[in-house]
């Protein structure tokens, strides 16, 4: 069969690319497409074994790869504008407009690997427009809408959905009335190394864009002067974090993978305050031996042993967060290397690569 993948844009190394990257493992011969392509290219040859995707027109666009992301009303036009003439199995790696491609056969299988329905456009909806100037917010509401419609009416353009989670098939069920089956995320355990003891700071690592909530996090350690918090990662939200923290926060901007593990080992806790689809990084600081303080909701739920591996805080606040952080001080939890072990393994990437293959048989073999 010739084989395309899709992804919604590639321009970091991510979750949603940590994925990607075991799709192509699985399929090496495949095509790839996207929006967009600007993934640097110390990080092409491990996550897309360096492939270049067919992009979009909005490729050629002048320094699109700066404000990508306010092109959203054009995103349908640009999936639907691509050409999948001549393949016979399309996969797609969704959290946007991805899963909306057009087939141009009724032979063709598309399958889609839901990270989560369009999240702008519903579940995080309210957040998002709660953190808008009015001006922007009545400017978003009317394009927003239109993307909530197009994303409905194209739900059925995929012939069988894979959820990331059980949190994200809820969501499928629920806003797009479809079945999906769960395959978690891949974590490459044998980059992360059990690491004890710890030093003396916390630690978080994210995309810094508003519904991460590392404001909450860098609000609760203003409550806690004589702990240290190290953040990660880099965007529109860093130079907002610089101005609102405190002399016991550092910021560290945008991390290399060997960076981001050091991190991992030495911290006492890694802590996430978002509401996320699953949340894989929780996954890589267990994998390293560091206890999770993480908001009591989405993926967490399922990446989280509860004073195994980690601790949650129950509402998505400063002080709920504050709270469970002088608990945690006063607990000193101590993940056991062999419960560890035994969590983590169901969501390798060997079990990612088993079940990803099986069902991608499975679904060709029944659209025969």
């Amino acid at each position: 069969m010739r084989v395309a993948i899709v992804q919604d844009w590639l321009t970091v190394n991510g979750g949603a690319e940590k994925v990607l990257r075991e799709i192509i493992h699985c399929f090496p011969e495949a095509d790839l497409f996207a929006l967009i392509d600007f993934m640097p290219e110390a990080e092409r040859k491990d996550v897309l074994h360096g492939k270049r995707a067919t992009t979009s027109w909005l490729q050629k666009l002048p320094g699109v790869e700066k404000y990508y992301r306010n092109l959203l009303p054009f995103f349908p036009n640009a999936i639907e504008s691509l050409d999948f003439s001549g393949y016979d199995l399309i996969i797609s790696s969704s959290y946007s407009v991805a899963k909306g491609l057009k087939k141009t056969n009724e032979s063709q299988i598309h399958v889609c690997y839901c990270h989560s329905p369009v999240r702008y456009a519903w579940d995080l909806k309210d957040q998002y427009l709660a953190e808008m100037p009015w001006l922007k917010r009545v400017v978003f509401k009317s394009i927003i809408g239109r993307i909530a419609k197009w994303d409905l009416k194209t739900a059925n353009r995929v012939d069988y959905y894979i959820a990331n989670s059980e949190n994200v098939k809820e969501r499928i069920k629920r806003i797009y009335k479809r079945e999906s089956e769960v395959i978690y995320p891949p974590v490459n355990l044998s980059e992360f190394i059990f690491h004890q003891p710890k030093k003396d700071y916390y630690f978080t690592s994210a995309r810094l864009v508003p519904y991460k909530k590392v404001d909450l996090i860098v609000e609760a350690f203003k409550q806690h002067p004589d702990l240290k918090l190290i953040v990660g990662g880099d965007g529109p939200e860093l130079t907002t974090l610089k101005k609102m923290s405190t002399n016991n926060v550092q910021f560290l901007g945008y991390l290399p993978q060997e960076e981001l593990i050091k991190h991992y080992q030495e911290s006492k806790a890694f802590i996430l305050a978002a509401n996320e689809d699953f949340g894989i990084t929780s996954l890589e600081a267990q994998a390293s031996g560091t206890p999770v303080i993480g908001l009591r909701a989405g993926g967490y739920l399922e990446t989280v042993k509860e004073g195994v591996t980690g601790v949650f805080f129950d509402e998505q606040s400063a002080d709920s967060l504050s709270d469970v952080i002088t608990k945690f001080e006063n607990d000193n939890l101590i993940i056991d290397e062999l419960k560890l072990k035994d969590h983590v393994n169901s969501f390798s990437v060997e079990e990612f690569r088993r079940k990803l293959l099986l069902l991608v048989t499975k679904y060709s073999k029944r659209s025969k």
